[in-house]
């Protein structure tokens, strides 16, 4: 029998698991590209009642393409309020933001994420955005969820410069650095799999691979010891229709490519 050649991109894949991992009527703080593109798939297929929030102020929008960024005017698309920053931060420190979605350039073992500089501060490889929310949301939000790609530049055992904080150095330490307590890195998602936080040592553990990729693949795409536990799962491929919305929300294929 012939092998099954798959009929979608290793980035509708990351994002369709992604997008699963939202709740209805939960809400979620979105960074700029593919948190927007999964937070708005989950909004129109399993959680119509999911309550997206833009670090500019745009809540409750119903965003119709994909903005090119947290404050393009898309973002108060039918919003249930074009607020501020201010008030998008106060509800995340309030307690009432249930979901982070972020990017990274690079993480570590702990969930540090590095968004600012490459290499040694004083002279960087290169000088990466830097922050915007993205700390705000990572010490705030009860459950963070990064989406990136993954190759041993970017998951490593120690990032160069802390962005946003994860477990910092282990366990206990964002109560001890004063963030609040229920908080932190809930899941990663790259091209490859999907991971979590060991519960005692959090630490980087694998939980799932996409279809087709192996372990072999994990290891040689990560600068870092990932704890692997005596089963992996394997996640879902997107559907026809999940793979349809999201060319219809990034229609110039802006972050899915054509």
């Amino acid at each position: 029998m012939a092998e099954q050649v798959a009929t979608y991109t290793s980035t509708e894949q990351l994002t369709a698991v992604a997008s699963r991992l939202l709740e209805d009527k939960k809400s979620v703080l979105v960074g700029t590209g593919l948190p927007v593109i999964a937070a708005l798939l989950a909004q129109r297929t399993h959680a119509p009642g999911l309550l997206i929030i833009f670090e500019a102020g745009g809540i409750g929008p119903r965003v119709p393409v994909l903005p090119i960024s947290v404050g393009d005017s898309r973002t108060f698309y039918q919003a249930a309020a074009a607020s501020s920053m201010h008030d998008v931060m106060s509800a995340c420190q309030a307690g009432y933001v249930d979901f982070g979605f972020l990017g990274a350039a690079m993480i570590d073992v702990y969930g540090n994420i590095n968004t600012t500089v490459i290499g040694e501060w004083e002279h960087p490889t290169a000088r990466l955005p830097g922050s915007g929310g993205a700390n705000d949301i990572g010490s705030l939000c009860p459950r963070t969820i990064i989406l990136m790609r993954q190759d041993k530049r970017k998951f490593v055992e120690r990032v160069n410069y802390i962005t946003t904080p994860g477990y910092l150095d282990g366990p206990g330490a964002r109560e001890r650095a004063g963030l609040p307590p229920h908080t932190g890195p809930y899941r990663v998602i790259t091209q490859l799999g999907v991971y979590g936080f060991d519960e005692e040592t959090k630490r980087l553990t694998l939980l799932a691979l996409h279809p087709g990729v192996t372990l072999a693949d994990m290891r040689a795409n990560s600068a870092c010891e990932i704890l692997i536990p005596s089963e992996v799962g394997t996640t879902d491929p997107p559907t026809e229709h999940e793979r349809r919305l999201l060319h219809e929300i990034d229609p110039a294929g802006m972050v899915l490519g054509k």
